[in-house]
């Protein structure tokens, strides 16, 4: 969560600063007017920049990851940036269009302007005669993107009519992108807040290409088949075994992928709860059914299917150095540690830590709770199984009364969002460096 704040607060300032730079008159009253055109410049190319930032987090890139700590987060900054710039994007309209509603009802009084200077370049004045239009087009993008991004936002909103309207803001981003760049004074563009925008706004247009096409990430899909499906209808969990012969690049226990089954549904990310064997080339993936989505699937899937796997990705891989590991896996938040168990199971040498491995559920399926003591007892790590209505809450009190080396572990929880921030919390008041120490998964694209 540092690194997201860090990044996103960095993105904002370095823009400011950048914008104050070029814009240094701000600072002098010269009246509402004038302050009216500087805050409209600079809520525009904060807005764009946010945007444009958030476009090219959709394509998934590859680089970031390790900065960031996996997809999963880079996702959380693509959210809250698209948070970011509607909310400064309203600002922005309200500059816009509150100063013509205020002189509309004699509020204010527009200062009498001479003639607009003419235009010292060819370009100048193409950028001139196209403001109109960048104008009027760019308010009804503004309100097809505010419309987008709040249903984006809602958790109700189907997904698989999340992912075809999400596409669309694209669209909106492009026709934003035509806005900005008429409207944007043209000597930001040779100051170095424009040196900034310039590649931001390529990238994202670049981006916005890409998503239109439905080619994000198409190098890193690989075509599979449904090679078995066990239900466990105790936790409302769907187990599917995914054979991909050829193209996948291997991955790590605790990383994740997009499974698509569906076309017109699109892709879903599910944690893989399998180690990667070269001999077998099978991937499995746990599912619970929580959403419309998920609920189908046990209908849905059939053995034989064909399926596209996308990935993998995340950066949740029990990497440290620490002598002693907790797990903690809230409800379906176990299939990262299922597929370690396996990993480890099958490692001739395994790592010398002593790990404790915590999973909470509200359900019970004495079938799938005998297949975890299997694999724990396989992999060498010490299972502590808590039902809620026969143990009560799994707290951090528990897990240190359990665990006596805790100061010296590191921890690695997937779960409930809530959950994991009580429990980081609660490590932090005991002195744990959760910064370095607490690893969490955040499992929620959208």
């Amino acid at each position: 969560m540092r690194t997201i704040k860090i990044s996103l607060w960095g993105l904002l300032a370095l823009l400011t600063v950048l914008w104050l730079a070029a814009e240094p008159s701000v600072f002098q009253w010269a009246g509402y007017f004038t302050l009216r055109g500087s805050m409209v410049q600079y809520s525009g190319v904060i807005a764009m920049g946010c945007m444009s930032v958030a476009m090219i987090l959709a394509l998934r890139p590859r680089w970031p990851e390790k900065w960031f700590g996996g997809l999963d987060k880079m996702y959380r900054l693509h959210k809250w940036l698209g948070i970011a710039a509607l909310v400064v994007a309203v600002i922005h309209w309200f500059w816009a269009q509150g100063t013509k509603w205020a002189v509309g009802w004699g509020w204010l009084v527009r200062p009498q302007r001479g003639p607009r200077p003419v235009p010292e370049s060819p370009i100048a004045q193409l950028f001139m005669d196209l403001r109109g239009s960048a104008e009027g087009i760019g308010e009804w993008a503004f309100y097809a993107a505010v419309l987008l991004i709040a249903l984006a936002l809602l958790k109700r909103f189907p997904y698989w009519l999340f992912y075809k309207t999400h596409r669309l803001l694209a669209v909106t981003y492009l026709v934003l992108v035509f806005h900005a760049v008429v409207l944007t004074k043209l000597d930001y563009w040779t100051a170095p807040v424009g040196w900034v925008m310039a590649p931001l706004l390529a990238g994202g247009t670049w981006a916005a290409i890409v998503v239109l096409l439905r080619r994000v990430a198409a190098d890193r899909r690989v075509p599979g088949r449904i090679a078995a499906i066990h239900y466990y209808p105790g936790v409302r969990v769907l187990e599917a075994a995914i054979e991909v012969p050829r193209g996948w690049p291997r991955h790590k226990a605790g990383q994740f992928a997009f499974a698509t089954s569906n076309a017109a549904e699109g892709a879903h990310p599910y944690t893989i709860a399998s180690a990667w064997n070269d001999t077998d080339r099978r991937i499995t993936f746990v599912v619970k059914e929580l959403g419309d989505h998920t609920q189908r699937l046990r209908e849905t899937l059939q053995v034989g299917q064909a399926v596209t796997v996308e990935g993998p990705y995340g950066c949740f891989t029990f990497d440290d150095s620490c002598p002693s590991q907790i797990w903690v896996g809230g409800g379906i938040g176990v299939t990262p540690f299922i597929a370690r168990m396996k990993f480890l199971a099958a490692s001739p040498e395994r790592p010398p830590q002593t790990i404790h491995f915590f999973h909470t559920t509200h359900d019970y399926d004495e079938g799938a709770i005998a297949k975890l003591t299997a694999d724990a007892a396989a992999a060498g790590v010490r299972l502590h199984v808590l039902v809620d209505a026969r143990d009560g809450r799994l707290d951090g009190e528990r897990i240190r009364a359990a665990v006596p080396e805790w100061r010296d572990a590191s921890v690695w929880f997937c779960g409930p969002a809530g959950f994991g921030q009580a429990l980081r919390h609660d490590f932090a008041t005991q002195g744990m460096p959760v910064d370095r120490r607490f690893h969490q998964e955040l499992f929620a694209m959208r």
